[in-house]
């Protein structure tokens, strides 16, 4: 194999482990087998501290296993929800999230929650078993859900929160946030900054509640009145999220945000949209107008399948509209993303 920039730093090493990574890895990834090995063998020649190199372990093997465990079911769509733990079972907000997964997963989406108690377990009873992931944190004091059989290798148990929610912003394809504590609060600024930043992909992001409940709309008024009066964030982000007490509602952002919508990748620089239909000339043309602001330079384009997305069999048979991308403004990009899906409702509606 053709060694890659990061080694070990010896040179006969680098060579002992490329034999070793030839004999188990697959010639695509290669490399980066390669750098996983060498950066375990860097930790080892810093004379790492014993605690370090057991973070560096833990989290490396839960990645790992977590990998493994979602993998055949990455064609899945899945609804992250969170939630507080301490909500009963004769709490409106757990009946509410029951029903919430149920409707979800009679339209063939999957659940991912945090495998404990009050809405984590809502969650898992409402879309069963069968449909539903469990991401759970080793603490003391919290059981797990009864939900899932025993056995069952869709529940996973992590050590520390940091690879926890990796899985759980990597893996699912929209969330869904009810009343909760600090955890809860930590889940939903976390997340909201990881799609403004562009450090997650686009995804709805749906705050539930109950009919008359006043959790999050106690909590858009701090945002409006302390974060976006004050500049600390701007309009457009509050385009990241929507809340709702209506499950119809939140079934329909979730489900409505796929409508046309796949995926985005860059490609040698450029921001690649894969939708199921095209936009118009005309479409395409207003929206050259109306998102010119993330746009740094020529226009939005429909093109086909760039070369490196059929080598790798990456939605080759989607379409595609292709720029230039200012990589700052991600709330914009998730307005285009709702205006290319709102067109495709509309037309939907009307061919109806």
């Amino acid at each position: 194999m053709r060694l890659p920039r990061y080694r070990t730093g010896d040179p006969e090493l680098d060579l002992q482990v490329a034999a070793v990574v030839e004999q188990v890895a697959d010639p695509a990834n290669a490399d980066q087998v390669f750098e996983i090995v060498a950066a375990a063998l860097r930790l080892a020649r810093d004379n790492a501290d014993r605690g370090d190199l057991k973070i560096a372990n833990a989290a490396l093997k839960e990645m790992r296993h977590a990998f493994s465990v979602f993998a055949p079911y990455r064609s899945a769509r899945k609804v992250a929800i969170f939630g507080s733990a301490r909500t009963q079972p004769d709490d409106p907000l757990y009946v509410q999230t029951r029903k919430l997964a149920a409707a979800i997963a009679a339209r063939d989406w999957m659940v991912v929650t945090g495998a404990g108690p009050g809405i984590m377990e809502a969650g898992i009873e409402g879309a069963g078993p069968d449909q539903a992931f469990g991401v759970s944190i080793k603490l003391p004091f919290e059981a797990a859900t009864t939900q899932f059989f025993v056995g069952d290798p869709k529940l996973m148990n992590f050590r520390y929160f940091f690879t926890r929610k990796l899985e759980f912003v990597k893996e699912s394809d929209a969330f869904v946030l009810l009343p909760g504590g600090y955890g809860t609060l930590d889940e939903a600024f976390e997340l909201l900054t990881l799609l403004q930043t562009g450090k997650a992909q686009p995804a709805p992001v749906v705050l539930l509640d109950t009919p008359g409940g006043t959790y999050w709309k106690a909590w858009q008024e701090f945002v409006a009145d302390e974060l976006l009066k004050t500049g600390y964030i701007s309009d457009h982000d509050l385009a990241l999220l929507c809340s709702t007490d209506d499950i119809d509602a939140a079934v329909n952002e979730i489900v409505g945000f796929y409508a046309n919508y796949d995926s985005i990748r860059f490609v040698d620089g450029r921001l690649v949209v894969r939708l199921r239909q095209a936009p118009s000339a005309d479409t395409l043309a207003a929206l050259n107008v109306e998102f010119a602001d993330i746009v740094v330079r020529g226009e939005m384009e429909r093109i086909e399948a760039t070369d490196t997305e059929v080598a790798d069999g990456d939605r080759v048979d989607l379409a595609r509209v292709a720029f230039w991308f200012d990589r700052r403004g991600w709330a914009r990009l998730r307005m285009l993303i709702d205006r290319l899906n709102r067109r495709t409702l509309d037309r939907v509606a009307l061919n109806g």
